[in-house]
């Protein structure tokens, strides 16, 4: 099969979860709470199966899971990885078709970050090992760019991307919605998932708690599965209005969950495909 078959076959398959998860548009959708700040997590490559319910993921289970939502039926949208990150920020690939490096600012279209500013609102991404506030490198130790869609957009100061040694401490002081991007062994790429597990309890398990008595969000999800499982993937919600312990069976995928966050930042804009989007809805309080 050639190159282009094989993507052309990928695109398919993404259109389908796409329908799929827009099919809950004409649900009656709950209100969405207003959440002071939303950080959302993002770690690679393992389907739902692999980290929900398994004994090696122990406090994305026994914390997250079971003090916040569970989605059941939640999707990437194709492969390899750097497309979706581009699909969950900004409603499309943007023609992103591999994980190769991109022109740093050459796309200007609409995306979560943009909308932020425009309205008013903030917005910062905290990338671990990232060599320097701003900077573009394609790589840098375990550090990658290509999971950073960021910069691939002029319309998002290179400014608001910070090591992840900038999270900060106190978390009034967070933005509106920021996305945390650990490096590529504490996401699971190339680590073990209790490696990820680990190092996500030890990073964000202290803001997890704070948001729940502070009106805020924390959402864990993944950029695609590994390519056995029809591309399902843990996506996790926790903190304030989340109902402890809820599910929700309803297809979503990566454009509702950037609807969802657009929803939530109340930016009043849906980039791309969000669009025809939903929002999640079933687990709050």
């Amino acid at each position: 099969m050639t190159a282009l078959a094989t993507g052309l076959g990928l695109v398919a398959g993404s259109l389908g979860l796409w329908a799929a998860g827009g099919s809950a548009a004409a649900d009656t959708a709950a209100a969405l709470p207003s959440p002071d700040h939303v950080v959302v997590v993002m770690l690679e490559n393992h389907a739902y199966s692999q980290v929900i319910g398994s004994s090696k993921a122990p406090y994305i289970n026994r914390t997250l899971a079971a003090g916040g939502a569970t989605l059941t039926q939640s999707y990437a949208l194709t492969h390899p990885s750097q497309p979706n990150y581009y699909m969950l920020f900004s409603g499309s690939a943007q023609g992103v078709t591999d994980d190769s490096c991109v022109d740093v600012g050459a796309l200007q279209q609409p995306n979560l970050a943009s909308e932020l500013l425009a309205a008013n609102q903030t917005w910062a991404s905290y990338n671990e090992g990232l060599p320097a506030v701003g900077a573009t490198d394609c790589s840098s130790g375990n550090y990658a760019q290509k999971h950073n869609p960021w910069f691939g957009f002029g319309n998002v100061p290179t400014s608001s991307a910070y090591g992840m040694d900038e999270f900060p401490t106190d978390f009034t002081t967070l933005p509106k919605v920021s996305f945390v991007i650990p490096d590529l062994c504490d996401d699971m790429h190339d680590c073990s998932v209790g490696t990820g597990d680990s190092w996500l309890q030890s990073n964000l398990d202290a803001y997890a708690q704070w948001a729940r008595s502070n009106n805020s969000l924390l959402v864990v999800t993944f950029d695609e599965d590994n390519r056995l499982a029809g591309n399902r993937i843990p996506t996790l919600v926790y903190g304030a209005h989340v109902a402890p312990g809820s599910s929700t069976a309803t297809t979503y995928n990566h454009y509702d969950v950037l609807h969802t966050l657009e929803d939530l930042a109340g930016v009043n804009a849906h980039a791309g495909n969000s669009a025809n989007a939903s929002d999640i809805t079933g687990i709050w309080n």
